[in-house]
């Protein structure tokens, strides 16, 4: 086995642990609020397949992103769509279906 190197990390740079906690909460809190707010606004409908739901079964509704950036999140809820995990696992499989068969190794 090699012999490596200690990594050396500058003391006056580290972020305490304290403090990479607190912006990991704050991502998470940030991710729970658009969801919320894509429900808000569009309903507990999915915009595939029209299937509707209530509050026992929204947890199988998620918020997708249209422009494939799950940081653009504008407040009007523009670059949002509720899908059923049905459609959007669908929805994201022809995106790999389609690179498959661009790239040419579906031929």
């Amino acid at each position: 086995m090699r012999n490596r190197r200690p990594f050396k990390v500058k003391k006056d740079t580290a972020k305490p642990v304290a403090d990479i906690v607190k912006e990991l909460k704050q991502d998470r809190s940030a991710s729970a609020d658009y969801r919320r707010r894509s429900l808000e606004i569009h309903g507990l409908i999915c915009a595939k397949c029209g299937r509707e739901f209530d509050s026992g079964n929204r947890h199988l509704l998620t918020v997708h992103h249209r422009d494939g950036n799950r940081c653009n999140n504008p407040p009007d809820g523009s670059n949002w769509e509720n899908l059923c995990v049905y459609c959007h696992d669908d929805e994201h499989g022809r995106d790999i279906l389609g690179d498959y068969f661009s790239s040419g190794k579906g031929e």
